[in-house]
């Protein structure tokens, strides 16, 4: 009888060891960046009451529409969703731990994210976000703030040909008398709506201008515009936005049609777009705005709040050669051995220097499996080590192990196999 073999979900990947070594250093880089402006971590439940995302992000938006991982609990009956981004989620448990009461807040979060689209190159089924949330800030220098600090990060992965998108999608009131006329100019171009246009129309009529649909862009592109509808204050808060980044030498783009995915966004979005090959045409890699009423939305108190998200499958591969060049060796030390006697001396020497601090990786497959000392050597090459510590039957005599090094200069010495910590401790300092 012949077993069923089993393969990953589609658009949900493995992540093997030697990419998972890129994503370990990226996630470092980013925690020390994140810290380096005040972020504090926190995490969310990875699984949320659906109506948190359909109120929070909006019934008639895409995500909400076709993409959520949705199931009703079998043990009580729950509609529950595997998240889909994270902001909801960390302004939900805002709430209900009254964390921004007392105080801003500035913190991120960091993991996997469900979205049930068509798999594509750096877009997944199941993927990891980055995101950045500053609960509590009201003024427009944090809006400017979040995007100094993505130049940053771009600067410290030297990621180049990235741009910057920026607009204003003004107050609640502004944006209700534009979808009026938005409403009404589709309306009077309805043979040009396509079906997806039409089903928004009513709902969500700034949905529209996002569209895709190569049919539809010259229409589009005529119809009423926000900044048509901004009152003073918007337009001064906007304004102040583009002084901020113009001081700090930072270019940028202002698109009209930038309006984001998601309801939720107000006053200022922005989008950070990479025009390279890498990605294709999908080539945004950082997107975000102002949420000042998503708090309220959610039952909570007044809160004005400012974030963004970073999708890092993208930038795993815009970065990974950046990446690579800086990634840590596996180990310290390769400790190899020839003979019973000496895999049993290997054993105690290789817990010996991971009590001093040093990382080791002992050739494990027991004595006779062990190999001649020439393949041990090829595997201590490829585990990127600095040096191999070499036993037979010989130094298992002498109370002696010989020590290679195998970056860069250095050839081999014999020590006592009492010295060899301390030998190894103060040649890697310096390495």
């Amino acid at each position: 009888m012949s077993k069923e073999k089993f393969n990953a979900v589609k658009g949900m990947n493995d992540i093997l060891p030697d990419d998972a070594a890129l994503w370990e250093h990226l996630e470092e880089v980013l925690r020390g960046w994140l810290k380096s402006y005040g972020y504090r971590n926190m995490r969310a439940p990875i699984l949320e009451k659906t109506g948190l995302f359909a109120r929070g992000i909006g019934e008639f938006t895409d995500v909400v529409e076709k993409e959520m991982f949705s199931f009703i609990d079998r043990l009580n009956g729950d509609d529950l969703t595997l998240r889909t981004e994270f902001t909801a989620g960390v302004v939900r448990a805002a709430i209900e731990s009254n964390l921004t009461y007392n105080g801003p807040q500035r913190v991120y979060s960091m993991g996997p994210v469900f979205r049930h689209e068509r798999p594509q190159k750096g877009r997944y089924r199941q993927f990891h976000q980055l995101s950045v949330e500053s609960l509590g800030f009201g003024g427009a220098d944090m809006d400017a703030e979040l995007i100094v600090m993505l130049r940053d990060l771009w600067d410290e992965l030297d990621l180049r040909d990235v741009r910057l998108e920026l607009n204003t999608l003004g107050q609640p009131e502004e944006r209700a008398a534009h979808r009026v006329a938005l409403i009404a100019y589709f309306e009077s171009h309805n043979e040009l709506l396509d079906e997806d246009a039409r089903r928004r129309l009513h709902a969500n009529p700034l949905r529209i201008l996002d569209t895709k649909n190569p049919a539809m862009q010259e229409m589009v592109n005529n119809a009423p515009r926000l900044t048509e509808f901004l009152g003073d204050e918007s337009k001064s808060r906007f304004e102040q936005v583009q002084r901020l980044l113009k001081d700090v030498g930072i270019d940028f783009t202002i698109n009209p049609r930038l309006v984001r995915g998601l309801d939720y966004y107000n006053h200022t979005v922005f989008e950070w777009i990479c025009d390279g090959d890498t990605l294709g045409s999908q080539g945004t890699i950082c997107g975000g705005g102002r949420y000042d009423g998503l708090f309220e939305l959610l039952g909570g108190k007044p809160t004005p709040a400012v974030g963004f998200a970073i999708g890092l499958e993208r930038l795993i591969l815009l970065t990974q050669d950046t990446l690579k060049q800086n990634l840590d060796a596996n180990c310290d030390v390769y400790v190899m051995h020839q003979g019973e006697v000496a895999a049993r001396a290997a054993f105690g020497v290789a817990v010996s220097l991971r009590q001093m601090g040093l990382s080791v990786v002992l050739h494990c497959g027991g004595s006779e499996g062990a190999g001649s000392f020439k393949s041990q050597m090829k595997k201590a090459d490829a585990s990127n080590a600095s040096f191999a510590v070499i036993i037979g039957e010989d130094e298992v005599n002498a109370g002696t192990v010989n020590i290679k090094s195998l970056r860069g200069e250095g050839g081999q010495v014999t020590l006592a196999s009492t010295e060899a910590a301390s030998y190894l401790m103060q040649k890697i300092a310096g390495v």
